[in-house]
């Protein structure tokens, strides 16, 4: 991958439009054969995410949310790639959201969109942004092919505003998906991570819950995942690194939240589902 000399700031974010190498890549994710990022870092600046772990480049990496790499040519490698690869699922995007802001200018995710859903590869989309609302007309023309998943850690907008730095709040995540859903589109939730003593009690957890059960959604949950570059979050949250990972305090906790998620998702007839195996 090779740097353009396009570099441009707006606002807290400056936006460097590069030459990607590849498109599609594998995918270590369940159930996905294929990762498709559009961009590189997060506009969302979320303090809990670890994608940027993940990341090869360290400007990105470094300055989560303040530097974005827009892989400018991504659409012209997609449609190579297409013709080369056996078809199958896409994640759109795992390590990003591949509806952040610029995606209003550039329009990358929309014509990636297209170009694999006219290929016959299946699309699983995960946002926190009703900007995906804009590309409704080409999902419901393959609906077969399409799922729609919004990460909602609560339906409190004041929950997790200093956490979720830049995201779009909770209720028009929640209105997004709802339209999604009366769309025909499959839909999910994505109840992660659950932090402890932010959005791990029952009254969160019911409002997520209910979001899943109104909009006919799956429920994927996860955990907070400790990484070393989301060191700083643990600080604040008073955490130590060391005890979450392998304490046994946090092993009950884990397993106290999990039993009245999963009572209360079988209350509300909700599918409630383990996003990853650990």
């Amino acid at each position: 991958m090779t740097l353009s000399v396009g570099r441009v700031r707006k606002g807290w974010v400056e936006y460097v439009f590069i030459h990607a190498s590849t498109a599609l890549s594998k995918s270590g994710l369940p159930d996905l054969d294929y990762a498709l990022n559009p961009y590189i870092g997060c506009y969302h600046k979320c303090s809990y995410c670890y994608a940027r772990s993940y990341c090869r480049f360290e400007e990105p990496r470094t300055r989560w949310g303040d530097v974005i790499y827009v892989k400018k040519n991504v659409v012209d490698l997609l449609r190579a790639e297409v013709r080369r690869v056996r078809p199958g699922s896409v994640g759109l995007s795992t390590t990003t959201d591949p509806y952040q802001p610029i995606e209003a200018l550039t329009k990358l995710t929309r014509a990636s969109l297209e170009v694999l859903l006219r290929a016959g590869f299946k699309v699983v989309i995960q946002t926190k942004s009703p900007l995906v609302l804009r590309d409704l007309d080409i999902l419901t023309q393959h609906s077969d092919l399409v799922e729609v998943g919004f990460t909602i850690t609560s339906v409190d907008n004041s929950a997790l505003r200093g956490i979720e730095v830049r995201a779009p709040p909770p209720t028009a995540r929640v209105r997004a998906l709802a339209r999604v859903s009366e769309s025909g589109i499959k839909t999910w939730v994505f109840f992660g991570p659950i932090i402890p003593g932010l959005n791990d009690n029952s009254s969160t957890i019911e409002g997520v819950v209910e979001v899943a059960r109104e909009t006919n959604s799956t429920l994927y949950y996860d955990w907070l995942r400790y990484k070393e570059e989301i060191s700083n979050f643990f600080k604040t949250l008073g955490l130590s690194p060391e005890k979450y990972v392998r304490g046994r305090d946090f092993t009950s906790w884990r397993r106290s939240v999990e039993e009245r998620l999963q009572k209360i998702c079988r209350e509300r007839n909700v599918t409630c589902i383990p996003a990853f195996s650990s």
